[in-house]
């Protein structure tokens, strides 16, 4: 794959490209630009005629079309909990109320930290691993995340063949759940309202159950057959029928890449917007839905004094967008390079948004109905999770006119909702995994058919007659604290180890703009804080799982605890691992673990000699930075020896100056030709911020090896518009006559810089 090559930095864009190879003749001196980063000195070059490269790796597959894109991260982002989740917690805590802490967690960690993610995807151009070449020590995380969205496969295809099951049976002249003469009914089944239930119609109760409850825990998952987790039973055939079948569609969505996954969301992406509103115009016509919607949308502004309606707000914020899977990496790594980024995260978090609120209008309009219908409150209806959509849901249907054709439109919409999220899953692990190991990128068909064919096997599971407590273990384990933890490290890695700024200057380069204030705050402190909020508290306020009345034994949450680790340990596990990997003391193995591998390659080539960490402070080693920019510290003006002369020795020089070169435009280019060395297409730019600071300290370091400068020429003077000709002509050893005309220049703090560079070289030939 290749990778993109762009400079690092405002300064480093500035560089003029190199020109083609050549092999023959001497190799030329390159410009090369040094910054320091967590104690490192680190460079980026620009090589003059350099020796002959490998060849680029292939072009990295892109999007076919923008639109493409956009739906697939919403088609993910948009999934089943929009509708069974959002419109539960938001009557649940205080109606519109609850959208006052919701909004304003989506405003300050939801966004940044989805546009934090496309843009790390699409500026790295790799998966979830991938990534990491920002900071190599945490690329444990990246394997975190596709370890969890494998997890994530092994039950959430179980939802889409339930769903599938379901669409299935909607095709009978009567629907299977609205009486109890079926085999798989119990004798306390009833088809009577269950108006004095304890739990609402459509579950469990004191006085019997509705044939919706029993058609789902009796005749879809044969709950009945199986005593708890110690008790499975086999696979069921007709959810595994329904399973295999999910298992082809998501394989021949997934085979080809974005290519085919990229057509397929305009199906899957776009159904669920159509009977949304199909199922809301019917449900306002439907009595009792105004009093559902009311509940729905009445405010109890004192409900926001009440912790857990902003610890709610903060975890369906946190799950609802989707960051943390790897998936939004994935996706964006196929983007053209210059794609702006900011858009797509402001379009696709606020459809998103406005997609669970409008979700809650259809979802209550029934419950309204249904409790009109049945004579209960709306609370003892309003209910989360799977109940709602396999349980309340159809029995809602089952009461209408056409019920087996709304029926099929419904669970249409589960289906294509359920596809787009098991999809990018799979894809953020596809991705993941071919672009860590280039060996599967040349296979990715098989190696997609293995993915889907292991998710497979381990969701046979989730099938069996005691399926549903496997399903409700991985559920409440495989992706709960965990990918919190993810995303804390996902944020603190890339806003305090690489750097915001560095991280801005990528965007900039990718989008043309810097992000602005806000943005950057959100990533240093809000996001992170926020985060670690979340993670506590879920900690917290953890319970163990249950599913109605059955509690999991102690081995059982033992093995959800080992899921749970399993994913979180891979932080830990690697990164100890690349620590010792690398050579050196204590502190330079830190510091290079933590330094990005763009600038860790040229110390690998010999191009820096100097790779120390400041004692003490290797991960947060203060340094005075320009107020534009993290940028450059110095010049070096490195000689490399012509052929023949390798054994040469090569010394260095070292020649204070004021100021650094961060944020003014630099196009400086020294080639050396029969012993002699020029300054050409010498540029610094006239419109360029200043940024020159005389309390801080640079070096120019200069390496001459084989030959003299005896001649300096600056063919277009015109281009030095910072620089006073007095400063050029009074330099010792330099002919005036090698100026040219008198050029139009205009003083300015730049000219020492070059005043000292110029006053080096010279002096270099004595």
């Amino acid at each position: 794959m290749s990778e993109h090559k762009g400079p690092v930095g405002l300064m480093s864009s500035a560089v003029a490209p190199a020109k083609e190879p050549n092999a023959m003749g001497p190799r030329e001196v390159e410009l090369v630009l040094v910054k320091e980063q967590n104690g490192v000195q680190l460079t980026n070059s620009t090589l003059i005629n350099p020796a002959p490269g490998p060849a680029e790796a292939q072009e990295r597959e892109t999007w076919g079309k923008k639109i493409d894109f956009l739906l697939s991260v919403i088609g993910f982002a948009v999934d089943l909990a929009n509708v069974w989740r959002f419109p539960y917690l938001c009557y649940k805590n205080g109606g519109g109320a609850f959208l006052v802490p919701y909004l304003l967690f989506m405003v300050i960690a939801g966004m940044p930290l989805f546009y934090m993610e496309l843009a790390l995807g699409q500026f790295n151009r790799e998966g979830a691993a991938g990534v990491w070449k920002i900071c190599p020590i945490l690329k444990g995380v990246g394997f975190t995340v596709i370890l969890i969205s494998l997890y994530v496969g092994f039950f959430y295809n179980v939802i889409i063949a339930w769903a599938l099951h379901y669409f299935f049976s909607s095709f009978a002249a009567e629907l299977p759940w609205t009486h109890c003469n079926n085999t798989w009914n119990s004798p306390y089944c009833t088809d009577a309202p269950a108006g004095n239930a304890s739990d609402g119609p459509g579950l469990n109760s004191t006085f019997g159950t509705t044939p919706a409850a029993e058609y789902f825990e009796r005749g879809v998952l044969h709950l009945h057959l199986s005593r708890g987790i110690d008790d499975l039973g086999p696979p069921r055939w007709q959810l595994t029928a329904c399973l295999v079948l999910v298992i082809v569609l998501l394989y021949f969505s997934l085979w080809k890449g974005v290519k085919t996954s990229g057509k397929v969301v305009w199906i899957t992406a776009t159904m669920p917007y159509v009977v949304l509103t199909a199922l809301l115009l019917r449900g306002l016509t439907l009595p009792g839905a105004i009093d559902g919607i009311w509940a729905y949308l009445s405010v109890d502004f004192y409900r926001l004094c009440e912790a857990s309606v902003w610890i709610d707000a903060a975890t369906q914020v946190c799950f609802s967008l989707g960051v943390g899977f790897g998936v939004l990496i994935a996706f964006s790594s196929y983007n053209k390079f210059t794609n702006n980024c900011y858009r797509d995260a402001i379009l696709t978090t606020s459809i998103n948004s406005l997609t669970s609120f409008s979700s809650g209008f259809v979802v209550f309009s029934f419950l309204g109905y249904m409790a009109q219908k049945h004579s209960v409150p709306i609370g003892d209806v309003a209910k989360d999770g799977p109940g709602l959509i396999f349980i309340i849901y159809p029995e809602a249907i089952a009461t209408l006119p056409l019920s087996s054709a709304w029926a099929v439109v419904f669970f249409i919409m589960l289906l294509t909702l359920g596809l787009d999220s098991a999809m990018g899953g799979m894809e953020s692990v596809i991705t993941g995994l071919i672009d860590e190991f280039q060996l599967l990128h040349r296979h990715r068909e098989l190696f997609t058919l293995c993915i889907v064919l292991g998710t497979f096997l381990l969701s046979l599971f989730c099938v069996t007659n005691g399926g549903i407590y496997v399903f409700t273990l991985l559920d409440h384990f495989a992706a709960g604290t965990s990918i919190l933890f993810g995303v804390l490290i996902e944020a603190i890695g890339v806003a305090w180890f690489y750097g915001v700024q560095q991280f801005s200057d990528d965007i900039k380069q990718m989008t043309g703009r810097r992000p602005s204030l806000y943005w950057r705050l959100c990533w240093k402190l809000v996001s992170p804080c926020f985060l670690l909020f979340v993670v506590v508290v879920s900690v917290v306020t953890f319970r163990p799982p249950h599913y109605g009345t059955y509690v999991f034994p102690t081995w059982a949450n033992a093995l959800g605890w080992v899921v749970a680790t399993s994913s979180m340990a891979m932080v830990p596990i690697y990164a100890a691992y690349k620590f010792c990997s690398f050579p050196g003391s204590f502190r330079e193995k830190l510091a290079q673990a933590i330094t990005p591998e763009k600038d860790r390659e040229l110390v690998n080539r010999g191009e820096v000699r100097q790779f120390t960490a400041r004692a003490g402070a290797a991960l947060f080693a203060s340094h005075r930075r320009s107020r534009h920019s993290e940028g450059y510290r110095s010049l070096v003006l490195r000689a490399h020896a012509p052929p023949g002369t390798q054994g040469r020795r090569q010394q260095d020089a070292q020649v204070p100056i004021l100021g650094n070169v961060l944020d003014f435009s630099v196009a400086l280019h020294l080639t050396s030709t029969d012993g002699s060395a020029s300054v050409s297409d010498g540029a610094f730019s006239a419109g360029a911020r200043c940024c020159l600071c005389p309390c801080e300290q640079a070096a120019i370091h200069v390496a001459h090896s084989c030959f003299s400068f005896a001649t300096l020429r600056v063919p277009d003077p015109e281009q030095l518009s910072c620089l006073c000709p007095a400063d050029l002509v009074s330099l010792p050893g330099l002919p005036a006559t090698h100026l040219g005309s008198q050029p139009n220049f205009h003083g300015c703090q730049h000219r020492a810089l070059l005043r000292h560079v110029l006053e080096r070289l010279c002096s270099s030939q004595a």
